[in-house]
């Protein structure tokens, strides 16, 4: 093969093959299900389960980026959507636009990163589709996937199912993909350590399901806290209060946003999570994240309540602001 990619890498014939085999089925080893057909028959026991599925699309700018890269964002973005609606995540589709130029050598970092994060997840690759397009239609490489999984037909989470004085948990610091993003672009002179928070949240998901009074769990990707909370607004009609004392930010990341007049609480997370539980279940819950690797800084940050009409934040000087959503998107190109 040659080291870069070449439209004759997307056209069906022998290049193709081999950039297949030699690339994704070698990378991907066990996590690849074989199959040589059009579609492959999935083994699922329904039992007293339902069927969870779930798409999206990946165009984050580096393709690397401290703490991970697009391939291993795609995977843990698709096993978190699962996981937050209380499923157990079996089987992932990859779709892969290539652009012509891309090297070989990083597309191979990106395809272990997919690897490595279905290993963590214990989730199978079950079909896929590569294409490449011509230099300059992409920014080396989009990745698509959907996700399949089985949740317990007795499990019941959603926005319907949180009422009044029931508390807001978050698994840990927040904005740390945003920052660790926007210093790895460059774009703005600047430098740090930041890295981003990009895993699996599965853990933390079925350390949260063993818990009684959970109500509804979200991973804050885009939009970020701020988001999450105007959804719950918006569905509930409730008004969610949270406390910016309480509320996790790495002190590197509060720079940043200080410097360059971001608000963390909107920026993207990729391995946190949000959760709304029964104010009687709150001291439990919060305890069984903090167990779990990855939730060791979780906190109760707020309450939702039926006081006001608004997303309140209560802020370290004793006052209170709305914590609005953003209108436009701060940081493109960020999963």
């Amino acid at each position: 093969m040659t080291q870069r990619i070449s439209l004759a890498h997307g056209n069906g014939g022998p290049r193709m093959r081999r950039l297949i085999e030699e690339v994704f089925a070698h990378h991907l080893g066990e996590r690849l299900l074989p199959c040589r057909d059009d579609a492959v028959a999935l083994t699922i026991d329904h039992g007293a389960g339902e069927l969870l599925f779930t798409t999206d699309g990946y165009t984050v700018q580096p393709l690397e980026f401290p703490g991970g890269n697009i391939g291993s964002l795609a995977v843990h973005g698709t096993v978190n959507d699962l996981a937050v609606c209380g499923a157990t995540p079996l089987y992932l589709s990859l779709n892969v636009f290539l652009e012509e130029g891309l090297e070989l050598t990083q597309l191979e970092r990106i395809v272990r990163g997919i690897h490595r994060a279905a290993l963590d997840s214990d989730i199978r690759i079950a079909t896929g589709d590569t294409k490449v397009v011509r230099r300059g239609e992409a920014s080396g490489i989009y990745l698509a996937t959907s996700g399949i999984g089985l949740r317990p037909r007795t499990t019941r989470l959603g926005m319907g199912e949180i009422s009044a004085g029931d508390c807001i948990l978050v698994s840990g610091p927040l904005g740390d993909h945003g920052a660790a993003v926007m210093l790895a672009r460059e774009d703005f002179g600047l430098r740090g350590d930041v890295v981003s928070d990009a895993a699996s949240i599965l853990p933390l998901t079925r350390a949260l399901l063993n818990s009684p009074g959970l109500r509804f769990m979200r991973d804050p990707t885009r939009g970020g806290l701020a988001a999450v909370l105007h959804e719950i607004h918006l569905a509930t009609g409730l008004s969610p209060r949270v406390r910016e004392t309480d509320i996790p930010v790495r002190d590197a990341v509060r720079t940043v946003c200080d410097i360059l007049g971001f608000d963390p609480y909107s920026l993207a997370c990729e391995g946190r999570l949000i959760a709304v539980v029964a104010a009687d279940a709150a001291a439990s819950a919060l305890r069984a994240l903090r167990a779990t690797p990855g939730g060791e800084h979780a906190a109760l940050i707020g309450t939702v309540n039926d006081e006001a009409s608004a997303v309140i934040l209560e802020t370290r000087i004793g006052g209170e602001r709305l914590l609005e959503p953003l209108d436009d998107e701060a940081l493109p190109r960020i999963c």
